[in-house]
């Protein structure tokens, strides 16, 4: 009895003492902090613009998120984790993602993961709940990651607000649409990104 007491005490001791994961950085190398904007750069050449929201419905509102073709800089973005008192943004966690300012079809800001039967896959929306973490709002939470481009970050759809929920984890990536929108999606190509401050 003595051995199970000792050895429960010592995995609770050891999964309390786990290091934190590494925070994200911006470009001028400090963390991300919650709630702070950060402008989402590129950092393919190929690839110009930044991330904003745009109506892409024909008949009723559809706000997606897309690239823009040109140099704008794109929309700040914030980013929450589940315990919004955490001051700091972590690599690996889930956080809500939002825009800052307002959107054309009357949503929240939140970024939400959507099927979309033109594309036949899942696409970046708006429209989702900050916060809330649980089994009716997976859908909003994704995760940064390292990209395997020095210095550069990826999203991850890969929620585990839910233990018991079961989950496809894939790469965001920017997919062109039949209008010739590039719009986060999920992809076997992720999109590789720095944070500007």
């Amino acid at each position: 009895m003595k051995t199970i007491i000792l050895f429960s005490l010592a995995f609770i001791f050891t999964a309390y003492s786990a290091p934190a994961p590494a925070p994200v950085l911006d470009l001028s190398g400090k963390p991300l902090r919650t709630g702070a904007g950060y402008i989402i750069i590129p950092v393919d050449n190929l690839v110009n613009g930044g991330l904003y929201v745009r109506d892409l419905g024909k008949k009723s509102c559809k706000p997606g998120v897309v690239l823009s073709y040109n140099e704008e800089a794109g929309v700040p973005m914030t980013f929450t984790p589940v315990n919004p008192k955490k001051g700091v943004i972590r690599l690996s966690t889930d956080v809500n993602i939002q825009f800052s300012g307002s959107t054309t079809c009357d949503q929240s800001n939140v970024l939400r993961l959507k099927y979309d039967k033109g594309m036949k896959q899942y696409t970046v929306m708006v429209g989702g709940v900050e916060g809330n973490p649980g089994p009716e709002t997976l859908d909003n939470w994704f995760k940064i990651e390292k990209s395997t481009i020095d210095d550069a970050y990826k999203f991850v759809y890969c929620p585990t607000v839910c233990s018991y929920c079961n989950v496809t984890c894939s790469d965001v990536g920017i997919v062109e649409d039949k209008d010739g929108f590039r719009r986060l999606a999920l992809s076997n190509d992720p999109f590789s990104f720095i944070f500007y401050p």
